[in-house]
């Protein structure tokens, strides 16, 4: 047998494992509410490539590759386990294992590390809860996909309408159809139907009422059989809490603004403030693409070495709000065209962390490029370190916190020589560390963070609005602090 022989052989060896593990996952995802992941990636609903595939990433954070081989056995283990509803990282547990040294058998051990979710600790499976998209734009259509795509258990949050202007002709086909496909982000996974004599559109199975409306004062959503709903207003028509208000008729209870917020609005971050939102709180904001991008790593950094002053200039892809070809546009630059021209622009982004990391005293700058791109951004954040350090020191360091801190759905990591900005798309994470761009001198530090300012953006709204429904569940191992 030659070399290329023992290759393939290892090969379909491990399809065969990653192929049995995809019945155990979905079982686990909708009877019990568990989310296995691995280094933070959810394996629900993937394929066989997928699964083996992410299993090679861990390469790039934990520096080796993890086979199907070591993570099946914890697989195994955690269905004899009696789980609630729960985020179980398989990849950590793998790793922990292998560092404990006690002895114990992967039984034992996955017993006793995701101790908290069963028996008597498991929390119990809560009734979904309505969400409302107020626009269904660029973002709202990917939330929307996050939303059904999380729907597959029963629990958790539920889509139950969209809320548009209506257009002309055909509109409810039309919008279905940007949902079924879209140029950047692909495919939708699954199947997608339109009940026009009702006005819905079905996607898995999940029934979305589109309400036509210009005016959020004249919308009663219980109508339609909506409840206590948290509606997300991806328009970013309104943006402080006199607009934002609007918005709280019958059947919502609470508001999530996907743009930065004004005045008294609380910007969040996901991972970093938002355990200061209040239960009474309705009107929130989850900032911008590139705040979510910049702040996590930044808190990072500060924690470790901290941060004198710092600027960031963001090379940011086009949006909608730019003309592509030259044209009248209310503000400076963006009146030219998008898909010819680099585009100097002002950014919030800096300003906005003073509101999501106030204890962070060190002036922050801020300014932005547009660039010919349709997706996919990278911010330069260059920092004076309050002490000296070296690269290799910051780069262990970041490695560590995006595989192992509680910023680790937050901040990715990646050492390909060859990355570039098309490889992000899709990217769950709020940003990721470019370990070969990283430059360090002294005090002086440079990160590159690439950030999906669309799909990864998504994302981090998602998981404020777990958070704010109650439907965020722990996750295990749990990340050191």
């Amino acid at each position: 047998m030659t070399v290329n022989d023992d290759s393939f052989t290892n090969w379909m060896h491990r399809e065969e494992i990653a192929e049995s593990m995809i019945p155990i996952i979905g079982k686990l995802h909708r009877e019990q509410d568990v989310n296995v992941l691995l280094h933070s990636r959810s394996l629900v609903n993937k394929s066989v490539v997928s699964i083996l595939k992410t299993h090679r990433f861990a390469r790039q954070i934990a520096g080796e590759e993890l086979s199907v081989t070591e993570t099946m056995p914890f697989l195994r283990a955690l269905t004899t386990l009696d789980l609630g509803p729960s985020q179980i990282d398989i990849g950590m547990l793998a790793a922990t294992y292998r560092a404990d040294g006690r002895g114990l058998s992967v039984e034992e051990f996955t017993a006793e590390a995701v101790a908290g979710a069963t028996g008597e600790n498991k929390i119990e499976r809560r009734a979904s809860r309505d969400v409302v998209l107020y626009g269904f734009g660029r973002i709202g259509r990917l939330i929307a996909r996050l939303l059904i795509e999380k729907a597959g258990s029963g629990n958790g949050l539920r889509l139950r309408a969209i809320v548009v202007r209506r257009g002309k002709g055909q509109d409810i086909v039309k919008r279905a159809s940007l949902l079924r496909r879209d140029s950047i982000h692909g495919q939708f996974q699954g199947t997608i139907t339109v009940d026009e004599a009702n006005g819905k559109i079905i996607a898995n199975g999940n029934e979305i009422q589109v309400i036509y409306s210009d005016d959020p004062t004249k919308v009663d959503y219980t109508a339609y059989g909506i409840d206590d709903a948290i509606l997300i207003d991806n328009t970013g028509r309104w943006r402080d809490r006199e607009g934002l208000s609007k918005h709280l008729r019958p059947g919502v209870s609470k508001v999530v603004l996907t743009a930065p917020g004004k005045s008294d609005v609380p910007n969040i971050v996901h991972g970093v403030n938002h355990d200061t939102i209040k239960p009474d709180d309705q009107i929130l904001s989850c900032a911008s693409c590139t705040t979510n991008a910049i702040v996590p790593p930044l808190k990072a950094m500060a924690d470790e070495y901290g941060v004198l002053r710092g600027h960031v200039e963001t090379v940011h892809s086009y949006t909608n709000d730019q003309n592509l070809l030259d044209n009248y546009h209310g503000s400076d630059r963006r009146g030219r065209s998008a898909a010819l021209n680099m585009v100097i622009t002002e950014t919030g982004a800096a300003s906005a962390v003073a509101k999501a990391l106030p204890d962070l005293k060190a002036p922050i700058t801020g300014s932005s490029i547009r660039v010919p791109v349709p997706d996919v951004s990278i911010a330069i954040l260059s920092l004076r370190l309050e002490r000296e350090t070296t690269r290799e020191e910051v780069l262990d360091y970041l490695r560590n916190v995006s595989l192992a801190s509680p910023l680790k759905r937050q901040i990715d990591f990646i050492s390909a020589p060859d990355a570039v900005s098309s490889d992000f798309i899709g990217s769950r994470h709020a940003s990721i560390v470019d370990a070969g761009a990283t430059k360090v001198d002294g005090d002086n530090a440079i990160l590159y963070l690439w950030y999906d300012n669309e799909f990864g953006y998504s994302c981090q709204v998602i998981r404020v609005v777990q958070h704010v429904s109650g439907v965020e569940y722990p996750t295990f191992p749990a990340p050191a602090v």
